[in-house]
């Protein structure tokens, strides 16, 4: 069938089956009303269809410059501009403390590596330091979410080499059994592995990290790392509360949800 994926066509085959199941859905039996019902949503000019729409954007602008100066591991593709600006914010290399960044881009833009190289590489760093403890916790709105990014990590530190030593987990609430080491399946899941041996990065969301503050000896745990690297992907009223309460924050935000 030549030429079914194209947008125009799909977009008239769509319209012609939602017009046949509004007209079956309210089937009336008066011929004259049942015209006026399919006239009503498939007329082209003042019926509830609109378009199809084009969109038309340019691609994102490449990396120009030096833009590798401030990271100390990068392997993969060339960055886009906004990503390699946050790069230079977010990274430990020159600074003490990463600046607080917001990246609001379009969809497929790269928002989660704008954030996510330079906290594995701020890992390194402090890992060839013997800084031992949690080094980055990213915290996430949704449990789906948070579990699709736990997979891109895990494939990320189990395919480049320079990073089969970081160890990182994640703490949902919905975990069922244990996963006791990083593997291409998934990070660390066991609890009591996480807590006897305290991973370099924890994904997790406000509400397990509320329930880690309460616990005195996770709390402990936590309070006792360097400056913390904290990846803002939601929007809820509790949250502030809860990161206040947590020590020495540093704030990256890829995403922000709506106010």
């Amino acid at each position: 069938m030549t030429g079914v994926l194209l947008p125009t066509l799909q977009a008239a085959h769509l319209k012609e089956g939602l017009i046949d199941y509004l007209a079956t859905t309210f089937a009336l039996t008066e011929p004259d009303a049942r015209a006026s019902l399919i006239d009503f949503v498939g007329h082209p000019e003042s019926g509830m269809f609109k378009g199809p729409y084009v969109r038309l954007r340019l691609p994102f602008a490449p990396a120009a410059g030096n833009w590798k100066l401030h990271l100390d591991w990068y392997e993969g593709f060339q960055p886009y501009g906004h990503q390699a600006a946050a790069f230079e914010r977010l990274s430990s290399k020159f600074q003490d403390r990463p600046q607080p960044t917001l990246v609001t881009t379009g969809t497929g833009s790269g928002k989660t590596e704008a954030f996510l190289i330079p906290i594995i590489d701020h890992v390194l760093r402090l890992r060839r330091r013997g800084v031992a403890g949690m080094k980055a916790l990213i915290l996430y709105p949704m449990n789906a979410l948070a579990n699709d990014q736990a997979g891109r990590l895990a494939a990320m530190l189990t395919t480049h080499p320079a990073l089969a030593g970081i160890t990182a987990g994640l703490l949902t609430g919905e975990q069922a059994g244990g996963r006791t080491t990083v593997t291409e399946d998934g990070l660390i899941t066991d609890r009591r592995i996480m807590q006897e041996t305290v991973p370099d990065v924890l994904l997790t969301n406000y509400k397990m990290l509320d329930w880690l503050l309460l616990r005195s000896r996770s709390s402990r745990k936590c309070g006792g790392t360097p400056p913390i690297p904290c990846n803002m992907s939601c929007s809820t009223s509790s949250t502030p509360t809860t990161v206040r309460r947590a020590p020495m924050w540093r704030c990256c935000c890829a995403g922000l949800g709506s106010p």
